[in-house]
C-alpha cells in the first residue's frame, strides 16, 4: 500500500480556534487520515502549533508570562481541545522546537549559498522608549481609511485594508504605548523569490490540474502578479535565530526569521520531533528527503493559507537545491461563516472549539462540519441548520435505527442475535444497494470530496431505514417469526457495517456501535464489496447489548439557549 504524508495548516498559538479553523484544515485531514488507515495505507499525519511572530509576544505580555511559558501553556490547551475532537495526529509538535530551529537554519544557509537570500537595508519604525525596532504588528494607531483607532501596522481589522506602519495616524508602540517613534534604517534578509519565479511556475503547472480549482486559481493569481522578494527576518525576541555563523551582524542584533519562513518548515521539523522520540523505529527523512516516488503528500488548509503553501514554501524548497518532498495535492477550503459573517477570534464572535465540546460530544460537530464543509464556496453556520442536521441525520436516520433494531430484538428474541430464515429477495436487493453506496462513499473519500462523501454515508444509513420500513419486523413477527428474526439479524449486520465505515466521521459513535456486539474475532478494518452484499459479519447467536442513546435530539429550547449564548446573527 502507498505511504501517505498528511499535514494540516498549523494553528496559531494565540488562543483557542473556532469551528471555521477546525473544518478548514485539521478535521478533514483527520477524516482522510482515518479513512486511509482503515484501507491499509501507511499514514503519517503531522501538525503543530505555530508559535512565532508578533501576536505570540503580545499575547504573552498581556498574560503576564514569558513567551516560552505562554506558548507551552497554550500548546497544551490547544492539544487538549484537539484530543477532545478525537483528532488522531501521529504527532502534534511545536514550531519552537529545537528540530525546527535546526532545519530552518539549514534551509536559510542553503538558500544563501545558492544566491537566493540577500541582505538589504530598509527603513523601519523604531521606539526609543522600548529601545527596539517595532515589527508591523507592534505599531498601532488610527486607520487612515476608516478611522478605526486600534488598527495594526500591517492591516486594519475593521476594514481589512492592508497597511504600512507609516500609514497610521497617531501611531504608538503596542509594547509601551509610547508615541515617541522614529523611522530608522536597519538590515533584514530577503528571500529572492523573483529569481525563483519560473521554477515555481513550472512546478505549479505540473500539479495544478490535479488540485481543486480554489487552490490552483490562488496559486496562479500570485504567479501572474509576479513573485516579489520578501523580507524573511524580524526584530523580535522570540523566533528562530538568524545563525551567527552566516550572518554575524544580524545575529548580534537579535534578528529572527519571519514566522512565515519557519512555519511551513515545521512540517519537517515536527516529523523529526516525532522520529526523535523513537529513533530505532522511525525515520523522518524517509518521509521528506528523496521521497517523491515513495510518498504521496497531501496538505489541508483554508484559502488564506494557500499562497504560502502553493507558491512561497515550494519556492523555498526549490531554492534549497536539495530533494525535499513537495506537496502533491493541496486540499483548499473556503470560509465557514457564522450567520454569513466572519468568525472572529479577537472579537469572540462565533463558536469556538472548546465551547463546542462543552455543549455536545465531538461526533455531533465532526459530522455536521464535514457534511457542510466549505469546499466549492463559503458555507454558513447557523444554529437552526446545526439543530436540523443533528436531528435528521444523526438522531433520526442513524441513532434511531440502531436503537429500535437492538431494543426490539432484545425485547422479542433476547440478548443474542436471532437466527431467522434464509435471506430472500429483499436482503439481496439491500446487499446490492449497500455495495453500490459503499463504492460511492469510497470514490468520494478517495477524491477528497467531503460533502459528497458525507452524503454517501448518509445514504448508507438511510438504506437501513428503508429496508426496515419495507420489512416492518414489528408487524412481520405476528405472522412470520423467522422472517422477523432474519430482518433484525440483517439490520444488526448493517449496524456493524455502519460502525466500520462511519469511523472517519464519528469515531466515538462507531466504537459504541461496534462494541454492542460481542464478537471475539472482529478485526475488520473495512468492508469489502462481497461482505457488503452478504451482510453476515455478525452471525446468529452473537451476544449484543443496547448502547445508550447515540445522539440526543436537540429541542427548540436547546436552540434558543445556544442562540442566546452565542448570538443568532453575524454581529
Amino acid at each position: 500500500m502507498a505511504r501517505h504524508l498528511i499535514t494540516s495548516a498549523l494553528p496559531y498559538i494565540n488562543g483557542i480556534k473556532h469551528l471555521g479553523n477546525m473544518v478548514g484544515s485539521m478535521l478533514p485531514a483527520d477524516v482522510y487520515s482515518r479513512y486511509l488507515r482503515q484501507r491499509g495505507h501507511d499514514v503519517l499525519y503531522i501538525c503543530a502549533t505555530d508559535e512565532h511572530g508578533t501576536p505570540a509576544e503580545l499575547a504573552a505580555k498581556e498574560a503576564g508570562l514569558s513567551v516560552a511559558e505562554f506558548c507551552a501553556q497554550a500548546h497544551d490547551a490547544q492539544k487538549a481541545v484537539y484530543d477532545g475532537f478525537a483528532l488522531a495526529f501521529d504527532y502534534f509538535g511545536r514550531s519552537s522546537s529545537e528540530q525546527n530551529v535546526e532545519i530552518t537554519q539549514h534551509f536559510a544557509r542553503r538558500l544563501n549559498e545558492n544566491g537566493f537570500i540577500e541582505e538589504r537595508a530598509i527603513r523601519q519604525v523604531y521606539s526609543p522608549t522600548d529601545g527596539r525596532f517595532l515589527p508591523d504588528r507592534y505599531v498601532e494607531g488610527t486607520c487612515p481609511h476608516c478611522g478605526y483607532d486600534k488598527a495594526r501596522g500591517d492591516q486594519c481589522e475593521n476594514c481589512t485594508r492592508v497597511l504600512d506602519p507609516t500609514d497610521l495616524i497617531n501611531p504608538r508602540s503596542a509594547i509601551s504605548g509610547s508615541t515617541d517613534l522614529e523611522v530608522r534604517e536597519t538590515k533584514h534578509l530577503f528571500l529572492l523569490q523573483s529569481k525563483l519565479q519560473h521554477e515555481v511556475e513550472e512546478w505549479v503547472s505540473r500539479h495544478e490540474a490535479e488540485w481543486p480549482q480554489l487552490a490552483s486559481s490562488i496559486a496562479r493569481k500570485w504567479l501572474t502578479e509576479g513573485l516579489h522578494d520578501r523580507a524573511i527576518t524580524r526584530d523580535l525576541d522570540w523566533g528562530v535565530p538568524v545563525p551567527a555563523d552566516t550572518w554575524p551582524e544580524l545575529a548580534a542584533e537579535g534578528k529572527v526569521f519571519y514566522v512565515w519562513f519557519d512555519a511551513p518548515i515545521e512540517y519537517i521539523g515536527a516529523t523529526k520531533e516525532w522520529s526523535d522520540l523513537d529513533q530505532e523505529n522511525r525515520d523522518w527523512k524517509s518521509w521528506w528527503y528523496e521521497a517523491d516516488d515513495a510518498v504521496r503528500y497531501t496538505e489541508f488548509m483554508a484559502k488564506d493559507n494557500v499562497p504560502f503553501h502553493t507558491v512561497m514554501f515550494p519556492a523555498t524548497e526549490l531554492g534549497v537545491r536539495e530533494p525535499w518532498k513537495k506537496v502533491d495535492y493541496v486540499k483548499a477550503f473556503n470560509w465557514l461563516t457564522y450567520y454569513g459573517g466572519k468568525f472572529s477570534t479577537s472579537q469572540k464572535r462565533g463558536v469556538f472549539t472548546d465551547q463546542a465540546l462543552e455543549i455536545l460530544p465531538a461526533d455531533y460537530w465532526r459530522y455536521f462540519l464535514i457534511a457542510n464543509a466549505p469546499e466549492s464556496d463559503d458555507s454558513s453556520f447557523t444554529w437552526e441548520h446545526f439543530t436540523a442536521t443533528v436531528n435528521k441525520d444523526l438522531a433520526d436516520t442513524l441513532g434511531n435505527f440502531v436503537n429500535r433494531v437492538l431494543s426490539f430484538s432484545r425485547k422479542r428474541f433476547g440478548d443474542d442475535v436471532p437466527e431467522g430464515g434464509a435471506p430472500g429477495e429483499a436482503e439481496a436487493k439491500l446487499g446490492e444497494e449497500i455495495a453500490r453506496l459503499l463504492a460511492e462513499y469510497e470514490t468520494q473519500m478517495e477524491a477528497l470530496q467531503f460533502r459528497k462523501a458525507a452524503a454517501a454515508l448518509r445514504a448508507l444509513w438511510s438504506a437501513g431505514n428503508s429496508y426496515l420500513e419495507e420489512k416492518a419486523p414489528w408487524l412481520e413477527i405476528k405472522t412470520d417469526k423467522d422472517g422477523a428474526a432474519l430482518t433484525l439479524r440483517t439490520a444488526m449486520n448493517l449496524i456493524h457495517l455502519y460502525s466500520v465505515v462511519s469511523e472517519p466521521f464519528i469515531p466515538a459513535t462507531s466504537a459504541a456501535m461496534r462494541q454492542a456486539f460481542s464478537l471475539t474475532d472482529d478485526t475488520a478494518t473495512w468492508i469489502t464489496e462481497a461482505e457488503a452484499k452478504s451482510l453476515t459479519a455478525v452471525p446468529a447467536g452473537t451476544p449484543f447489548t443496547v448502547p445508550p442513546v447515540l445522539f440526543a435530539k436537540l429541542t427548540d429550547e436547546d436552540l434558543e439557549t445556544y442562540k442566546e449564548r452565542f448570538g443568532g446573527t453575524a454581529e
